[in-house]
């Protein structure tokens, strides 16, 4: 673990390797010393400072690191602008501009390289990039055959051989390049126009270069995640000691969730939709010992996943996995309304055709499809959905030579799914209770326990239900690991003084 202001003497060395080192958390009553002179923020300029633009560039770092270590498909992408967007038409305005321009200075007689020569030299900074540490001899090679001011004088007297050096260039990049991209780098062969053939190899080589990286992350993942722990606590520690605010946020997250745990529970049962602060962890009120510090935490992701937050601010703890929290809950959203979809139209085909994997996957694919703007327009894609679930099943009965529902089953059925569009919608409320239950449970009892009890109506969408549950309770665990210590000292400060003291006599 990188070292934060706490030393320790060599005699304590083995001490501290082994224990966490207490973090400093902030208290609540800090003041931002900045605004004490008076003047308003809004009447300044704003002027990022060395130390401002430093510490925005270690909170990049420690992303990016973080992205490597949680994340198991992670893949670089190249820019995917659509055809029509406005960057897509600019960056191929620009790019044309530029190979037009390098057409005509190799169209002048003499021919003027001083481009073409900029290009190569940015070829061979690529090329040297994707060797390996160890590929020294092959180093050396590339600078000798590419030496700008080498190529520089042979064009000054009319010596520039570029038919060989188009062949070197293309050798080296078929002998550097992942097989995947064997075809293309082939491919560049054929082509005779010199500056086609320089825009086909700076293709290729952004592909190279892309592959290079997806390479290199496979190989650091395993590493990064055995020491990104240690190093996102002490990157996160420095970031507190300069905003001693830091984790006001986390704070006010904490409390709610402690709150919804010692609150008492309603007489009556109210849907998930609705409850958000309802407390998925049973405690006694009358209990004296206060909640541990895993259930408070159980609850408090609990809430972020399940909850919709709006405006409010996230934790700051949590903040680099905001937008994969989003996505889970948005993806838990679409699955509810999935199940409930199924577990309707299971209930109209007597069981037959759902013992029929291939209808099944069918009914899930036409849902998925039909439900994408679910969020914007919930009564329009139901209408489109139990149209196309009831002829599903009225052919698919059709087909076994079973008797076809009735116009009035029909009608039923119809309207059982339209209703689902309404967030208080019972089985949509009961699917909503159980996949909340099935995430409590993941979260306590571990993800194989789980799936070894899969609830009732939750079956037909267990393979999209498990994956997420795997990445949730992944990433909660890790967040836990990195951040404990903090959590830890801030729930001392949430709960009552008599009660903190009986809670450090227990471990937790």
């Amino acid at each position: 673990m990188p070292k934060t202001k706490k030393t320790t003497s060599k005699n304590d060395s083995s001490e501290s390797e082994n224990e966490i080192q207490k973090p400093k958390a902030p208290s609540k009553n800090h003041k931002d010393n900045n605004n004490s002179e008076g003047s308003s923020p809004a009447s300044q300029p704003v002027d990022l400072s060395t130390e401002d633009r430093k510490s925005d560039n270690e909170v990049s770092k420690l992303s990016v690191a973080h992205e490597i270590a949680v994340n198991q498909d992670l893949v670089v992408k190249e820019n995917d602008f659509s055809e029509s967007s406005l960057e897509s038409n600019f960056v191929e305005t620009m790019y044309n501009a530029f190979w037009d321009h390098l057409k005509d200075q190799l169209s002048k007689t003499p021919p003027d390289f001083s481009c073409a020569l900029e290009l190569i030299s940015n070829i061979k900074q690529i090329l040297v990039s994707l060797l390996f540490p160890r590929q020294n001899r092959l180093r050396s090679e590339i600078e000798e055959a590419l030496d700008i001011d080498l190529l520089k004088r042979e064009t000054e007297h009319g010596s520039l051989n570029v038919p060989h050096l188009s062949s070197y260039i293309l050798n080296l990049m078929a002998l550097l390049c992942a097989p995947v991209r064997d075809e293309a780098v082939q491919n560049l062969g054929s082509i005779k126009d010199p500056v086609e053939l320089l825009r086909g190899i700076f293709h290729v080589l952004s592909l190279m270069k892309k592959d290079m990286m997806n390479y290199t992350i496979k190989n650091i993942q395993p590493y990064l995640q055995e020491q990104s722990v240690q190093c996102e606590r002490a990157k996160f520690q420095e970031l507190l000691d300069k905003q001693p605010n830091l984790l006001d946020c986390t704070i006010k997250w904490m409390t709610r969730a402690a709150t919804d745990i010692t609150k008492p529970l309603p007489s009556t049962s109210v849907s998930p939709s609705s409850s958000s602060g309802i407390s998925l962890f049973s405690f006694p009120t009358t209990d004296p010992d206060p909640p541990s510090l895993t259930t408070v935490l159980y609850q408090g992701y609990l809430n972020l996943v399940l909850r919709d937050h709006g405006n409010e601010e996230f934790p700051e703890t949590m903040l680099m996995d905001k937008a994969r929290l989003q996505a889970m809950r948005s993806k838990l959203h679409h699955l509810t309304i999935l199940a409930s979809v199924l577990l309707v139209a299971r209930s109209f085909s007597c069981g037959v055709l759902f013992s029929s994997p291939e209808f099944v996957e069918k009914l899930k694919n036409i849902t998925k499809e039909l439900t994408k703007e679910f969020s914007s327009k919930p009564e329009e894609s139901m209408l489109s959905v139990s149209d196309q679930i009831s002829q599903e099943i009225h052919q698919g009965l059709k087909d076994t030579g079973l008797t076809v529902l009735s116009s009035e089953n029909r009608a039923s059925l119809v309207g059982q799914l339209r209703n689902i569009a309404k967030k208080e919608n019972c089985i949509r409320t009961i699917i909503e209770q159980r996949i909340h239950l099935f995430l409590k449970c993941c979260l306590i009892h571990g993800m194989r326990a789980s799936l070894l009890d899969f609830q009732g109506g939750l079956l037909f969408i267990e393979p999209e239900l498990a994956e997420l549950g795997w990445k949730f309770v992944n990433l909660m665990h890790y967040n836990q690991h990195v951040f404990g210590p903090y959590y830890a000292e801030i729930l001392k400060n949430i709960i009552s003084p008599p009660n903190a003291e009986k809670n450090e006599e227990k471990p937790i």
